[in-house]
């Protein structure tokens, strides 16, 4: 049995405003696995946490945990960490047996996988020209599915006051542009980054309701305090033709299930990155079905996130759509040696080489480190 030789955080510069974060876990065969840990503004904290974890697992048996053991709740920095290295070690087990992790995780459910676009992050021009011409660029190449963030600089401070109304019009003014460039028979869906409270955020269904929107995801706080409130606003959502979603930051399947329990939302999206690496995916997929919910990873930042959530869509029960980050930058293809799998329209084929299917450019990933 290989041991782990060595672990290394690698926070890399994607733009002005994005670094995203892998974990690198080289075997003492000298295979590497690699991970994304991508969490906004606590790259350092990331970095210290590999620190303090790696003088214990060198030497240890290069293994992922079985994907039956409960993944334990606990902060986002260490969630992160744990969860890409959990995502590298299966990469390792793939490249040493010779397959696709897909292969390893369970009976394949489905070998294509359908895809949206989040359009937000490549839309660097926040006027609502701005969004409709990224909502072209992504259905050139085939996407009927778009996501955005259109509320720019709103806050639950101010979203009952006259200081958010004009914020609050933007947004609208933003998702009725992409509607008009996406045109009638597109899925339009808008996310709120928990920038509403519960009175603003059933006027702004009401009003997304008259756009023909798809999907209302996070409007508040996901806390203990606020599931009555999401049980409310999914009503109000679903009533208007809509679907809620929310859960992107669970930090453990555990984590979901006083929402699941309660009904708050119609779909549940778990991120790789966050809930426990693929242990911690497949279980939330369970929780998923047993409580009538769909799951639908959420998915936004850098290629080896979207890899490893290609490979846990494969085995994922109640399984509904995959949030792809469309054109924030080439790097996203730049950054990995050998290829991602193309989509062909809005869905995308499985990784077919061996782990994960590509590694990190080491000398791109040089040239990027932040």
């Amino acid at each position: 049995m290989s041991r782990i030789a060595s672990i290394e955080a690698l926070p890399l510069r994607i733009s002005p405003k994005t670094i995203w974060t892998f974990v690198q876990v080289t075997d003492a065969d000298g295979r590497t696995g690699t991970g994304e840990a991508t969490l906004n503004a606590r790259e350092a904290d990331l970095v210290a946490e590999v620190a303090r974890l790696k003088p214990y697992l060198v030497n240890r048996p290069a293994e992922p945990a079985p994907l039956d053991v409960p993944v334990p709740d606990g902060g986002v920095v260490e969630a992160s960490v744990s969860s890409a290295l959990d995502q590298a070690l299966w990469d390792l087990k793939g490249q040493r047996e010779g397959k696709p992790v897909w292969q390893l995780l369970g009976p394949v459910q489905r070998r294509r996988v359908p895809l949206y676009a989040n359009i937000n992050r490549r839309t660097v021009d926040r006027r609502p020209e701005g969004f409709a011409a990224s909502a072209r660029h992504a259905a050139a190449v085939g996407f009927t599915r778009f996501k955005v963030a259109p509320f720019d600089d709103l806050t639950p401070a101010i979203a009952d006051g006259e200081a958010g109304r004009p914020l609050i019009d933007a947004g609208i003014a933003r998702v009725a542009a992409v509607r008009e460039a996406a045109g009638p028979e597109a899925r339009v869906m808008v996310d709120c980054h928990w920038r509403f409270t519960e009175t603003s955020a059933e006027r702004a269904i009401d009003r997304l309701a008259e756009l023909d929107v798809d999907w209302f995801e996070c409007p508040v706080p996901e806390n203990a305090t606020t599931v009555a409130e999401l049980v409310r606003l999914r009503k109000r959502a679903n009533d208007a033709g809509m679907e809620l979603a929310g859960l992107e930051m669970a930090t453990a399947p555990s984590a979901l299930l006083p929402f699941l329990k309660s009904g708050c939302y119609d779909v549940v999206m778990p991120d790789i990155k966050y809930i426990g690496g693929f242990a911690g995916m497949l279980q939330a997929g369970s929780l998923c079905r047993r409580y009538g919910a769909a799951c639908a990873p959420h998915n936004p930042t850098g290629p080896f996130c979207h890899g490893a959530s290609l490979h846990a869509a494969a085995a994922l029960d109640g399984f509904d759509l995959l949030e792809h980050q469309y054109d924030e930058s080439s790097l996203f293809d730049r950054l990995v040696s050998g290829r991602l799998p193309e989509h062909a329209g809005d869905a995308s084929d499985l990784p077919s080489a061996p782990g994960l299917g590509f590694a990190l450019d080491a000398e791109l990933a040089r040239e990027l480190r932040a």
